[in-house]
């Protein structure tokens, strides 16, 4: 980075000086990586379980901020889209320091399941104990060791087991640092969502640290679609804030569906669900976006949108009990031009040549 690029620079990201990275009783030196492994607990065969991190340390001062995958151990997707970043990095051309953590929830990941062996879940347990529930102690351990370190985190879910999210970034509401944030992320859609308690980004708001929480792709499956929204958006993020430098890197698609407000439909009877929409469709209020019928397709249930806006998550398993959730959808104020935007930001993010898994070239990154 030269002098000029550096005076250019938010106040709160200079230095005079850029000392080596501590954590786990580890200096890490500027513009190098680590692995760091924070010891956990063990599995009941006595092997050592740990929280993985790779820690870049930019050659020069930044922000500080984490990424992270599999909260929920089932959600594979971050970890994914972080083993694609990774390659695309280098900590000698960095400004400020990411903590990556691909795998949180190590017990779930294993077990392709959700929560942790107790059944509880890990985003619902912050801040956590150190001497609480194994889902308090992981808590815990997240909170002071990597949380405590940042300023801005991204941690990346998906939809539960046989359901669809259309790739969106979740805010807290009335945070316009953020909204900033999530629109030059570029993901289809933004939703402000209240915080809830016990989960990551509510405990991080409590302790000044800004979140973005990207929804993509379903439970145990990896969709290109999801990983490179996922990949661009962590790239475009970095380049916000000064920590990278990109040449080939698009400009931010056009702008996303913006909401602050959302629905499920559910079945209204046990049976076969067909959708007439997806996650990414245009609904307007009145609209037939599913039928429920049973096995024979007898008595059929028209299910219809109650409001306009778009459909951000979907149902993949067709069969149904009474209750179960079908399809998400977020109001949308000005809904004409929707669903040919999330088309345009689909379509620009699939023919964005900087998602090869190669590296990129020295002039293109700090």
């Amino acid at each position: 980075m030269t002098d000029k690029e550096l005076e250019t620079r938010p106040d709160s990201l200079q230095s005079s000086r850029h000392d080596p990275f501590e954590i786990a009783g580890q200096q890490i030196p500027p513009g190098s990586a680590a692995d760091i492994a924070l010891p956990i607990s063990k599995f009941s065969s006595g092997t050592p379980v740990t929280l993985d991190l790779r820690i870049l340390h930019g050659k020069q001062p930044g922000p500080v901020i984490f990424v992270s995958g599999a909260v929920h151990g089932d959600e594979i997707i971050g970890t994914e889209i972080i083993r694609r970043l990774l390659p695309k990095l280098n900590p000698k051309r960095l400004a400020g320091t990411i903590i990556f953590t691909p795998v949180v929830n190590v017990f779930g990941f294993i077990a392709h399941d959700r929560y942790l062996p107790d059944r509880r879940d890990l985003n619902r347990s912050f801040p956590g104990r150190s001497k609480g529930s194994l889902a308090s102690q992981i808590a815990y351990i997240f909170r002071t060791e990597v949380m405590a370190r940042c300023t801005l985190g991204i941690d990346i879910h998906s939809a539960a087991q046989h359901r669809y999210n259309l790739p969106q970034i979740r805010i807290e509401p009335d945070n316009a640092g953020l909204r900033d944030l999530a629109l030059e992320f570029g993901a289809p859609a933004v939703i402000e969502s209240p915080l809830r308690p016990g989960s990551m980004r509510a405990v991080a708001k409590d302790n000044g640290v800004d979140m973005l929480l990207l929804e993509a792709g379903e439970a145990l499956r990896v969709d290109e679609i999801s990983v490179r929204v996922g990949v661009s958006g962590v790239l475009r993020v970095l380049r916000h804030l000064g920590m990278i430098i990109n040449k080939r890197l698009g400009a931010v698609p056009t702008d996303p569906a913006r909401s602050s407000r959302s629905t499920w439909l559910r079945a209204p009877r046990g049976g076969i669900y067909r959708p007439s929409k997806i996650s990414g469709s245009r609904v307007l209020a009145g609209d037939i976006v599913a039928i429920v019928s049973d096995a024979m397709g007898d008595d059929p249930h028209n299910i219809t949108a109650p409001i306009d806006g778009i459909i951000i998550g979907h149902r993949q398993l067709p069969v149904v009990n009474q209750g179960d959730a079908l399809l998400h959808i977020a109001e949308v104020r000005s809904i004409d031009t929707v669903e040919e935007r999330v088309g345009t930001i689909t379509g620009s993010i699939l023919d964005d040549v900087m998602l090869d898994d190669v590296m990129l070239d020295e002039d293109e990154v700090l």
